[in-house]
């Protein structure tokens, strides 16, 4: 199987992001403990201090719907929900070279 990746964009009510990044300790704690994920990276949009992204990289589906399914997923989505302003833009991506692969 090959690896799959997903680019999150995360929406944020006017002053909220930093909230934001606090609510997603939990989830980049976890992280650490799931074989199948490679790389997650909470990102700062430099051009939107109402924007944060995340780079998700996974060994292959599988692994990705461990994650999507966790309930430490669950949680976040409970403790970022009243700090979003929009739903969550989520781009599947197929990584095919580069650095790290």
């Amino acid at each position: 199987m090959s690896k799959v990746s997903l680019i999150a964009k995360l929406p944020t009510k006017p002053g909220k992001r930093d909230d934001l990044v606090t609510a997603f300790g939990p989830m980049l704690d976890a992280v650490n403990d799931e074989a199948g994920t490679e790389v997650y990276i909470l990102n700062l949009d430099n051009g939107d201090e109402n924007v944060t992204w995340v780079y998700e990289l996974y060994s292959d589906t599988e692994a990705m719907g461990v994650h999507s399914g966790s309930d430490t997923m669950a949680a976040l989505f409970g403790a970022i929900g009243d700090l979003l302003d929009g739903a969550p833009e989520l781009i599947m991506t197929t990584p095919v070279a580069g650095k790290g692969l």
